[in-house]
């Protein structure tokens, strides 16, 4: 969302869509990889309520300081090992296109239009990397929470379910949102062509979505259900009042 949002609303406010070349490429870079390290995150989250909820007892001895600081640093590791190649491959090839980017940000499909060579076998390393990425990170979160939803149905009590599944319900929802829009963006062995498509799904994962974060984490919060409800029951009575009148 940083190297996304800011540079569109100096587009928007400017009422000029013009980047450089070697901004271009940056906002590129970051963009995949800051988005790689995320989607890896959201997978070690939910390896965090596997163990929070599964294992609570042992938690504090498993999901240590150290323990988690090793696992960020994973995040980045994997990102920062995997990616570098792509883009100096990419980088490396001659771009001759009109020089107009299809997208509001450089993503990956509108810069393969304007390049001059054959793409394909470069659009197939990065179509295997996207899937080894996704599929990595998507299969730690669903072995996390089926042995989390297996745990929770066995407890006896329905008010301890009831507090497990609140535990998860933003983390999986904000899992959902993330890692759909980049299934369907980037798991496509052909990543030009869809541009339409993939501009829509680009400005929801990376505009909307980001917005509706602080509300969906604050689902949870006590005192955001104490605000909503005296909000709801002042705008009652206030529309009472007013019909009345």
């Amino acid at each position: 969302t940083s190297t996304v949002s800011p540079q569109m609303l100096a587009h928007l406010l400017a009422a000029r869509g013009a980047i450089s070349r070697h901004r271009c490429f940056a906002q590129m870079i970051l963009y995949f990889t800051l988005g790689a390290v995320e989607t890896l995150l959201l997978a070690v989250m939910s390896t965090d309520r596997f163990l929070a909820i599964c294992w609570p007892l042992r938690y504090p001895a498993l999901m240590t300081p150290r323990v988690c600081s090793s696992l960020v640093l994973a995040c980045w590791a994997a990102s920062l090992l995997a990616l570098p190649g792509l883009f100096a491959w990419m980088l490396s090839l001659p771009f001759c296109g009109p020089r107009v980017l299809n997208h509001f940000f450089c993503d990956s499909s509108p810069l393969l239009e304007l390049i001059c060579a054959d793409t394909r076998l470069l659009q197939l390393v990065a179509f295997l990397v996207a899937v080894c990425t996704l599929l990595i990170a998507t299969l730690i979160t669903a072995l996390s929470y089926g042995c989390i939803l297996s745990t929770i149905l066995r407890l006896p009590a329905a008010g301890g379910r009831s507090k497990a599944f609140s535990t998860c319900s933003s983390h999986i929802l904000v899992v959902s949102l993330t890692y759909g829009s980049c299934i369907i963006m980037y798991l496509n062995p052909t990543q030009t062509g869809r541009l339409g498509l993939n501009k829509g799904i680009a400005f929801f994962n990376t505009t909307v979505s980001p917005l509706l974060n602080p509300f969906i984490y604050c689902l949870r919060n006590q005192l955001v259900h104490t605000v909503c409800r005296d909000l709801l029951l002042r705008g009652r009575e206030l529309s009472s009042k007013l019909f009345r009148a």
